[in-house]
C-alpha cells in the first residue's frame, strides 16, 4: 500500500471512530432514541457533506459555519427534530433549508421520500455530490428555490423540516401538510428564548407544541425583509 493510499484509510478510520463518539457522546445521553437514526448517523459520512476546509470540523457538538450565514446543524438537534417527527416508512417529507443535503440523506435513510429545497447554489452543488454515494436511487430530489415558499408542487406532505432557525412558519406551508401531517423546527419567538416545536395538522387546525430547548442557526430566507413570505 502506498503513502496515500495509507493516508486515505486512516482518515477513513478516524472518521468512523468520530462518528461513534458522536453517537455515544452527543445523540444517546440526549434521548435519541430511534434506532434508524443512530444507524443513520453512525453510518453518514458527515464530513462528505462540507466544504474540504471544514471536514475536521463535521462531528462537533454545535453548528458547523458555512459560507453565506448558513451552517451545518448540530448533530444532537438534528436528531431530535427528525425523531420528533416519528416517520414511517414511505411517508414523503419536505425539508426546507436543505444546504449540503446531510439532513435530506438522514431522513432518507429513516425510509422517507425526501424533496429537499434549497435556495444556495453554492451548497446545492456540494448535496448534489454527496447524495448519490449514501442514499438510494430517487429516494431524495433536490429542488432550487426559497425555502421559505414550501414546495406546494409537490403537497401534501406527511412531514416537513425546516432545517434552521425561523421567527415563525408561515402559513402556506403549514397548509403544505397532509391531514395528521406533522411539522419540526426551531423556532425564535421571543429573543433569547429559542426551543424545537412539533406541529400537526387536523382538518384546517395546527396544532403547536414545544418540544425541548436549543438553540441553531436562523435559516436569511425566513427572516423578516425582502424574502419573508407573508
Amino acid at each position: 500500500m502506498d503513502a496515500a493510499a495509507a493516508a486515505a484509510q486512516d482518515m477513513t478510520a478516524h472518521f468512523a471512530a468520530a462518528r461513534r463518539f458522536m453517537v455515544d457522546g452527543q445523540l444517546r445521553p440526549n434521548k435519541v432514541t430511534d434506532p434508524r437514526i443512530v444507524a443513520a448517523m453512525l453510518d453518514l459520512p458527515r464530513e462528505q457533506f462540507l466544504p474540504p476546509g471544514l471536514a475536521a470540523r463535521a462531528y462537533q457538538d454545535e453548528d458547523v459555519a458555512l459560507p453565506g450565514g448558513r451552517a451545518l446543524m448540530e448533530p444532537m438537534v438534528l436528531a431530535r427534530l427528525a425523531q420528533l417527527l416519528a416517520l414511517r416508512r414511505g411517508e414523503r417529507a419536505l425539508l426546507l433549508g436543505a444546504g449540503t443535503g446531510y439532513g435530506a440523506a438522514l431522513l432518507a435513510r429513516m425510509g422517507a421520500a425526501v424533496t429537499a429545497v434549497e435556495d444556495d447554489a453554492a451548497l446545492l452543488t456540494i448535496a448534489r455530490a454527496a447524495l448519490p454515494a449514501v442514499t438510494e436511487a430517487g429516494s431524495v430530489t433536490l429542488v432550487e428555490a426559497s425555502p421559505a415558499a414550501g414546495h406546494s408542487a409537490g403537497a401534501p406532505y406527511d412531514v416537513i423540516l425546516i432545517e434552521g432557525e425561523v421567527p415563525a412558519v408561515p402559513r402556506p406551508i403549514l397548509e403544505q401538510l397532509a391531514e395528521g401531517g406533522r411539522l419540526a423546527t426551531v423556532l425564535r419567538d421571543r429573543p433569547p428564548a429559542r426551543h424545537a416545536i412539533l406541529v400537526r395538522r387536523v382538518g384546517e387546525s395546527f396544532t403547536t407544541l414545544p418540544a425541548f430547548d436549543c438553540a441553531t442557526t436562523p435559516l436569511p430566507a425566513f427572516l423578516p425583509g425582502p424574502h419573508f413570505i407573508f
